[in-house]
């Protein structure tokens, strides 16, 4: 079955989403990004025991400090799935899109030249 996602959407694997940190979320806002969504296992499931709950913690910390600088939260989010639920992986990412298209560009843009 072929994956029909939105173009750009930029997809980042890493081992474990407990290896996202925070700092991957803001610089990608900071470097122009619209949005960003971390897509972890489901709760209870995750290989590496707790993982997906410490993304889980940190997604929800920089929605926080997006809120305090002024940034709509929904910017960012976590949602949990297994790696059998490609459609459903395909249709937040279809949502995503829309959510951030609603929301307009990111008021954030990183001050470095191209």
């Amino acid at each position: 079955m072929r994956l029909s996602y939105p173009a750009d959407v930029k997809i980042i694997q890493v081992p474990c989403t407990g290896r996202v940190d925070i700092l991957h979320l803001l610089n990608a806002i900071e470097d122009g990004a619209d949005g960003v969504y971390v897509a972890g296992c489901l709760e209870g499931e995750c290989h590496y025991l707790e993982g997906n709950l410490k993304a889980r913690r940190k997604v929800e910390y920089v929605k926080r400090t997006l809120t305090e600088l002024g940034i709509e939260p929904e910017r960012v989010e976590m949602y949990n799935l297994s790696s059998a639920q490609g459609a459903r992986f395909a249709e937040i990412a279809n949502e995503m899109v829309e959510q951030i298209r609603g929301l307009g560009p990111t008021p954030v843009k990183s001050n470095t030249a191209a």
